[in-house]
């Protein structure tokens, strides 16, 4: 598998745990709200891959410490996060 489908592959796989949270009605409204947003510049198509991560990383990033989001969402919030610098540091 070639860089381009193994970025692809993690992409998907972020996107689909950002849709669980945004499904989680424990979680609160503003933040649900920045993950979809994050989860709209990451499967936007039309800009480079790296503008697209860094777009949803700043989207997430401020939501991130929201005092009202419960310990499992902060997790989940945190991993992902984590899942994309890895690929905008490896890319």
């Amino acid at each position: 598998m070639d860089n381009g489908e193994d970025i692809a592959k993690k992409i998907e796989d972020i996107s689909k745990r950002m849709e669980m949270l945004i499904n989680d009605t424990s979680v609160p409204k503003n933040v649900r709200s920045a993950i979809n947003d994050a989860k709209g510049h990451l499967d936007a198509k039309n800009n480079e891959t790296i503008v697209r991560i860094s777009s949803a990383i700043y989207s997430i990033d401020a939501i991130s410490n929201d005092i009202n989001l419960p310990p499992q969402a902060r997790s989940a919030v945190w991993n992902i996060l984590s899942m994309l610098e890895s690929i905008k540091v490896g890319n």
